[in-house]
């Protein structure tokens, strides 16, 4: 029997942690790639460390896209997320770009229109917010979205790009009713500051980002619990693309696949796959035919379709679960092509997800954030 009465945390980082800065220059080659021939292949990581990148992997595309410009777009990319610091500085900082050819034997699969490897995705989607995502980690994403858009804007000069939080969230029949413990780690410029200052600085900040009344009398706040933090990013710890894959999805609320998403192309069913997941569950719990909604798929490389489909309501469907894995494999071709072409996933709009997670966001003009449309939702309702 599912438990009614729980505390449940997740852990969100901003654009300038490490492996964040790692996932934003992927992604940037990526969509580098893309915005000139949407069906270029692309399998980038990155590696930073002090006054150091390393960009590497496979790749499949136009030769416009050379070395010294990816080498460039990572320097704006270091700059826009804020390092201007001696042991990380966007315009010192030494960049290695060892991209190389896809290898055939990967290629041969995705030509023959299969998936690019083999592997298992999930999705998910709950009603504990408007965005259908858990409290907990879209809750985390808001604070760090907060504290960055303060530091951007001028509003606070002391912050840095470097910073981590992480929200307990209460539940009540399983409702979160509210945040019982808030962890904040943020990077500061001025080396004067204690933690009790920095607390006076974010604070307002936390309040902001959480619903109102959420933050209970009794809550406690761990704000630089170890004292100062002046030494942030890749110079104070090295960083990896890919390292993060539970912040990038459902802050551990969901199972998880395994497979990283930054810096690969849309032909790798580790992103797309885990993407259409998402959307089929959003678009479940859209329509009201479920208060939570799992779904996993499969894959095998070189293989259109897939191998499964498996959908769990967790006891909250009003329709039966294998009827409705029937009605989801009708509603969308989920062959990579399939799911590249429905959410039309051939475009340059993936470094905009590097950071704050990939889910939980709004759909957007130009094809961002397409797996968070509910444009299934009306028709699975009159289905049902």
């Amino acid at each position: 029997m599912a438990r009614s009465s729980y505390l449940f945390t997740s852990e969100s980082v901003s654009e300038g942690h490490p492996d964040k800065v790692c996932d934003r220059i992927s992604d940037e080659v990526v969509d580098a790639f893309l915005g000139e021939m949407p069906e270029a292949r692309v399998a980038c990581e990155t590696l930073a460390t002090t006054n150091k990148v390393v960009i590497a992997g496979e790749v499949r595309g136009p030769a416009t896209i050379t070395k010294e410009y990816v080498a460039h777009l990572a320097r704006l990319a270091i700059k826009d997320i804020g390092y201007e610091q001696d042991g990380f500085h966007w315009d010192t900082c030494d960049i290695d770009v060892l991209l190389h050819q896809q290898s055939a034997d990967i290629a041969q699969g995705v030509d023959a229109e299969g998936a690019g490897d083999q592997g298992i995705m999930f999705g998910y989607a709950c009603d504990e917010t408007p965005e259908l995502m858990p409290a907990p980690i879209f809750f985390a994403h808001e604070i760090l979205k907060t504290l960055a858009e303060a530091r951007k804007t001028g509003e606070s000069k002391v912050l840095g790009p470097d910073a981590k939080s992480q929200v307990t969230v209460r539940y009540e029949n399983g409702k979160p009713v509210g945040v019982t413990q808030i962890v904040v780690s943020t990077q500061h410029l001025d080396p004067h500051l204690t933690s009790h200052d920095v607390r006076a600085i974010v604070e307002p900040y936390v309040r902001q980002a959480l619903p109102e009344n959420w933050i209970e009398p009794t809550c406690v706040w761990h704000v630089n619990p170890t004292g100062k933090f002046l030494i942030g990013g890749p110079d104070g710890d090295a960083g990896l693309t890919g390292r993060k894959i539970i912040v990038d999805t459902y802050g551990g609320a969901a199972p998880h696949g395994g497979g990283a998403f930054s810096g690969k192309d849309p032909t790798k069913v580790d992103r797309s796959a885990a993407y259409a997941a998402r959307y089929l569950a959003k678009n479940v719990v859209a329509a009201g035919l479920a208060s939570r909604c799992t779904i996993q798929l499969s894959y095998a490389i070189g293989v259109v379709k897939p191998l499964s489909i498996y959908v769990d309501t967790h006891g909250t469907g009003k329709v039966e679960e294998a009827k409705l894995e029937a009605v989801l494999m009708d509603a969308m071709d989920l062959s990579p092509r399939g799911i590249r072409n429905t959410l039309g996933l051939g475009r340059a709009i993936y470094a905009r997800t590097a950071a704050y997670g990939h889910f939980g966001r709004a759909a957007e003009a130009d094809g961002g954030f397409s797996w968070e449309a509910t444009t299934l939702a009306d028709g699975l309702k009159r289905m049902f």
